[in-house]
């Protein structure tokens, strides 16, 4: 079965998910039919087999969506002579060891990164965790606060609010191990103003026809919050139930089971309600401590970024994913 030959590896809440949608469009381009497979942030053994980590905190018996190399492959079966492959997995730019095992399975790969403003990124990342039910906390300040901790504790990279904005490193090491020529790196705000120019940027990296273009209209996983309790609980019951339904008898490639994810999705976002801004205080603290790392990657990348380290979130609207 074949592989892919591309990965969006992240940024979470940074547009993976509407990027993902413009490139399903393209003739050339093969998307894996499950958005977010997660299979390379986990460690795998030399048979190809997952190896489950266990984590603390909320959450921490979740099992792999994919138990070994062949499961994952499946995922490509239905490929018929598209030049470009890939999935989008936006863990993969930040758990550690995802890089390097990415280069063993597929040295050729092209990498694809989406990076947005880190402090709206953080916010963004807590809203999404809250609203389905994993984030114990309400208050976005005092979750910072215990980040520390909860990192000391191995709680899941999820939780990793803060510390998963702090870009340098993460796409150093993609640089490192694959080459700066097959990592392209593009910005949220790009794709939020001009989406479709930047992916007939993106086209032209996968080296497809990038005269096509997609239908960027639609709006793809928003930030938001439940317009009520009963929403929130409706959310999470819906959450646990696909997960059950995954886990037990519904493989996450059968199209029972992406169609029912999918209409989880569109009734989901029907029961949100547009989250109130991040603090103004907040922001600024998170901005200050990001400012060293914001400097080091625009050398790496070879961009202005002095717009992230601006003090004013009016032009910042909610994340997609």
């Amino acid at each position: 079965m074949t592989m892919p030959n591309f990965f969006i590896i992240g940024a979470q809440k940074a547009g993976t998910t509407s990027l993902y949608r413009y490139l399903d469009q393209h003739p050339q381009i093969y998307m894996s039919p499950l958005k977010e497979p997660f299979f390379f942030d986990n460690e795998i053994n030399s048979k190809g087999e997952v190896v489950q980590q266990r984590f603390g905190g909320p959450g921490r018996q979740r099992a792999p969506r994919f138990a070994n190399l062949e499961e994952y492959r499946t995922l490509f079966r239905a490929v018929k002579g598209e030049k470009a492959i890939g999935e989008a997995s936006p863990l993969y730019i930040y758990a550690p060891g995802t890089a390097e095992r990415i280069k063993r399975y597929v040295p050729e790969a092209r990498l694809i990164a989406l990076l947005r403003n880190p402090a709206d990124r953080a916010y963004s990342a807590f809203l999404q965790a809250v609203r389905i039910g994993v984030e114990p906390l309400t208050d976005f300040a005092r979750a910072l606060r215990d980040e520390e901790d909860r990192i000391r504790d191995n709680w899941h990279y999820a939780f990793h609010y803060r510390d998963r904005g702090l870009y340098f490193e993460q796409l150093e090491r993609y640089y490192r191990v694959f080459g700066r020529e097959r990592v392209g790196v593009w910005l949220y705000e790009d794709l939020r103003d001009d989406p479709a120019g930047v992916a007939q940027s993106v086209f032209r990296f996968l080296r497809v026809d990038d005269a096509f273009t997609p239908d960027t209209f639609s709006k793809y996983n928003p930030a938001g919050v439940p317009q009520s309790e009963a929403a929130h609980v409706m959310i999470r019951t819906m959450d646990t139930a696909v997960g059950v339904a995954r886990r037990t008898f519904l493989p996450p490639t059968s199209k029972v089971f992406l169609f029912v994810n999918r209409v989880r999705q569109v009734l989901q976002s029907r029961m949100l309600a547009k989250p109130p801004p991040i603090d103004p205080k907040i922001r600024r603290e998170l901005l200050e401590g990001y400012k060293e790392d914001i400097l080091k990657l625009q050398e790496l990348v070879g961009r202005d970024l002095s717009r992230w380290l601006e003090d004013d979130d009016r032009k910042n609207a909610s994340a997609g994913g």
